[in-house]
């Protein structure tokens, strides 16, 4: 009598005969190329993030033969990386579905759980100022320790009926806060945020806003788009530019942030899970989430490998700023600052 196939445990269908087991699957059987071509990344990246995260992938199993962690690693990048749903990943390796999921599951928390290590503002005076110097070289704007944007993601619908996370292009996603330094290094991300919450209104919410007013606005400023509102740390364009200095100081401002734009662009195209033109994240917006913050850490990662991530922009089927037709809501001090920042320096 023929057993059906849905009580079958993923283990027969990774193992059974005729299947692609995983002990046939080592790194040391493909090239580089293959790994490149198919995971995204090469190989001394991936034995970094065995290294990394293996203790944490390691957990003990009631199951004769667990995925290992070199395995885990692989199918969560081929997900991250190719946008492609679960299934068809999981084929190139050879497991389920349901092992899919896990690996992608088991390897976003072992990440996130490393966040604080990897994305995070300079803490040392000099590396701060190293901070401010780098940003300064690139279009003659003082005092900036980082770039700050929204990016919109897209994710499928939450089983309960939640319009918050219905943006203005009538899709459901997730808003998420990201600073950068001028290498493309993300200093900051806060990716839970519903998808029709207005990009200063995500800003005023977060946790860097209290960073920045409660400890670090003396220190020095974000740059941000015309989305955000004007505050003693967060410089923004000036509207209707009326003198030279005022245009002057627009171009540096622009030029500067092209930074972020550029890294965001850069974000979606190595990790395709986030390019809502190839997928929607199907999942919760909470797992959602840390996938995203997981592809963050990534990126992150992949810098301090030397791995380039610059890329030309193209078109993409989210923005990654809202139209900048909000009038600054102008605190007194901060217009102050500005202006005098644009006397000093632009004039």
């Amino acid at each position: 009598m023929a057993v059906p196939i849905t009580i079958l445990d993923c283990d027969l269908l990774l193992y059974g005969r005729g299947h692609r087991t995983l002990d046939r699957f080592r790194l040391d059987d493909v090239s580089d190329e293959y790994l490149v071509s198919t995971y995204g990344f090469p190989r001394p990246f991936i034995d970094y993030l065995v290294e990394l995260l293996g203790g944490s992938l390691s957990r003990p199993t009631q199951r004769s033969r667990a995925i290992s962690p070199e395995t885990q690693i692989m199918a969560a990048l081929g997900f991250y990386t190719s946008g492609s749903f679960q299934t068809r990943m999981g084929d190139t390796i050879g497991i389920s579905q349901a092992s899919m999921s896990r690996c992608v599951t088991n390897v976003t928390d072992a990440l996130v759980e490393r966040a604080p290590q990897f994305i995070c503002f300079p803490q040392e005076e000099a590396s701060a100022q190293k901070l401010k110097d780098d940003f300064y070289s690139l279009a003659g704007v003082p005092g900036v320790l980082g770039v700050a944007d929204c990016l919109q993601i897209s994710i499928k619908a939450p089983n309960a009926e939640d319009l918050s996370y219905v943006n203005r292009k009538g899709l459901h996603s997730l808003n998420c806060l990201l600073v950068c330094d001028t290498q493309g290094v993300l200093l900051w991300a806060e990716t839970h945020r519903p998808g029709s919450t207005q990009d200063n209104i995500v800003l005023h919410q977060s946790n860097l806003s209290c960073l920045f007013e409660t400890k670090m606005h003396k220190e020095g400023w974000l740059l941000a788009d015309s989305a955000f509102h004007l505050r003693p740390w967060l410089m923004t364009p000036v509207q209707i530019p009326e003198t030279p200095q005022e245009y002057r100081y627009n171009m540096a401002h622009s030029a500067t942030h092209n930074v972020m734009e550029r890294t965001l662009q850069a974000l979606r195209h190595r990790f395709r899970c986030l390019d809502g033109s190839r997928a929607t994240l199907q999942y919760s917006p909470e797992k959602s989430g840390q996938i995203i913050l997981a592809c963050c850490i990534l990126h992150n990662i992949a810098l301090q490998h030397g791995l380039d991530i610059w890329c030309d922009p193209g078109p993409s089927s989210m923005e990654t700023e809202e139209d900048c037709n909000n009038m600054d809501v102008v605190e007194t001090e901060a217009y102050s600052m500005r202006q005098e920042l644009i006397l000093n320096h632009f004039s």
